[in-house]
């Protein structure tokens, strides 16, 4: 199903609203040095990932990291791969910048723009080693459900810019949203579900302060892992 058999293009429904949470010193500090450094504009051109890493290292686009504590943690634990995240929240982009060059990574470049707009126009088809996507808005409200990330039109976008063996791993605290995925998913041509149901959690993942904060509040979190295929 595509996005014009849905009545819809890509991006004329926003899947996030944009906060207007305030930004610290130290992350209006990073964002205004380092953006130059770490950022990729948005373009209507296709990435070079070899230009833009400077090397041959598979490639994991995480959408949506928040305040980008599990994006540092799983690129410096992975030297050998290179991670590009998308984020719209300028605090959360500040934040990534400073985990950045605190930790000396190379290895993580960010796109401060609409994420369904940046893999339909600047992320090759195949390209991808893996996609994330932790704790997306899960847009409770039945006549909201529309700006949901996890729907068919996305899907078969990702799936399109997986490379085959690639994954695409979610991870939400709400049951109703990870239920409603999980169905979605199952129906996107070319990904298969790498479980039975639910995956475990899976370990190299860290926990986020707004998992935690979930967890306390007894909201579970539920895990789907997804591969592309040939078919």
């Amino acid at each position: 199903m595509s996005m014009e058999e849905n009545g819809m293009s890509y991006g004329a429904i926003k899947t996030y609203v944009l906060r207007t949470g305030r930004m610290t010193e130290a992350q209006r500090r990073n964002y205004a040095a380092l953006k130059a450094t770490w950022c990729l504009p948005y373009v209507l051109e296709q990435c070079d990932f070899r230009a833009i890493f400077g090397n041959d290292a598979p490639v994991t686009v995480e959408i949506g990291f928040g305040m980008g504590t599990v994006t540092a943690h799983i690129a410096a634990d992975n030297p050998d791969k290179n991670y590009i995240g998308i984020e719209v929240h300028k605090p959360g982009v500040g934040r990534l910048l400073g985990l950045i060059q605190s930790r000396a990574l190379t290895n993580v470049r960010i796109i401060e723009h609409d994420a369904v707009v940046v893999l339909r126009d600047m992320i090759p088809d195949g390209s991808l080693a893996a996609c994330h996507i932790f704790f997306p808005d899960p847009w409770p409200k039945k006549r909201h459900h529309k700006r949901r990330l996890i729907q068919r039109a996305h899907t078969a976008l990702i799936a399109q810019k997986l490379a085959v063996g690639g994954y695409l791993y979610v991870v939400t605290d709400w049951r109703e949203y990870a239920e409603d995925a999980r169905s979605v998913l199952e129906q996107t041509a070319g990904l298969v579900n790498a479980y039975t149901g639910f995956a475990p959690r899976q370990p190299w993942r860290s926990e986020t302060n707004f998992e935690r904060k979930g967890i306390r509040a007894g909201r579970a979190s539920c895990e789907l892992f997804f591969v592309r295929t040939d078919g």
